[in-house]
Order: C-alpha cells, then structure tokens, then sequence
C-alpha cells in the first residue's frame, strides 16, 4: 500500500458546520464510496464542584500530535478497507456546544466505515498529546483578557 501524505489536522478554534458540510459534499464526486462514518466531538457544558464548564481551551505539541494522528490514519488504512478519511481536532478555545474534533471516514462498504471510526476516535482519545483546559464560567471574562 502507498503510504498517503500527512494532512492538516489541526483547526484555530470550533469546527464549524459549514466546514464539515463542505467535506461531505467534496465526496460527491467519489463514486466508489458506499459509505461514511463521521464523528463529531462536542464540548459539553459540564457541571463541577459547582461550576459551569463555559469552554476548552486545548493545547498539544503539534509535531508529536501529529505524527500520532499520521500513524493512527496508516494503521487504521492497513487495517480496514477504506477509501478515505479525514480527522480534525480544534486548537485554542471552544465554546460549549461547538465541535472540537471531526472524523469522516468513508469505505465501499459500511462495516468498515463504522468500524474504523470508533477505532479511530478511541486512539486518538488515548494516544495522541492533545490537553484541553475547562474554562468555567467566573473564570471566562479573566480568561478572554489574558489570552
């Protein structure tokens, strides 16, 4: 198997829905594609200790991060048979509510699609160096100024 050329992962701030409507309807054109499987993580407005998570502020080392999502991708094109696939994580802060992580994984059939995609999400979870810092809602004005 050739081996595909690194992409760009990383996103300034929230995954936008426009963003994600484009890269579905890029795959158009793709005609061999039966399937996709998209996942999409979503900032939740938790409450702890009494406080409301208002955003998260995420952070990595990007040359590492990087090279753990290229070899996430590889493995996961080794293993299942896949026509393509895209993953996106959000740099810098995201509010509750907006995406912060996108994979789009499209194969001939649908197995491979959901399959992939939940391998995918649950590496990146554990083994890529990306941190996210809870932003709470009396520190968010502080926040804001500081940044």
């Amino acid at each position: 198997m050739a081996e595909k050329k690194k992409q760009k992962v990383f996103v300034n701030g929230p995954i936008s829905s426009g963003f994600i409507a484009e890269s579905i309807a890029k795959h158009t054109t793709k005609t061999s594609i039966g399937g996709h499987s998209i996942f999409l993580g979503q900032v939740r407005q938790d409450e702890k200790e009494g406080k409301t998570v208002m955003a998260i502020d995420y952070t990595c080392y990007e040359e590492l991060a990087e090279q753990k999502l290229y070899e996430i991708r590889e493995a996961a094109f080794a293993k299942y048979d896949l026509v393509c696939m895209h993953i996106y994580h959000s740099l810098g802060e995201v509010k509750s509510g907006e995406v912060c992580l996108f994979v789009f994984v499209s194969s001939v059939h649908r197995a491979a699609c959901f399959d992939a995609c939940r391998d995918i999400v649950e590496q990146i979870k554990k083994e890529v160096p990306i941190w996210g810092k809870e932003i709470f809602a009396d520190e968010s004005q502080s926040w804001k100024v500081n940044k």
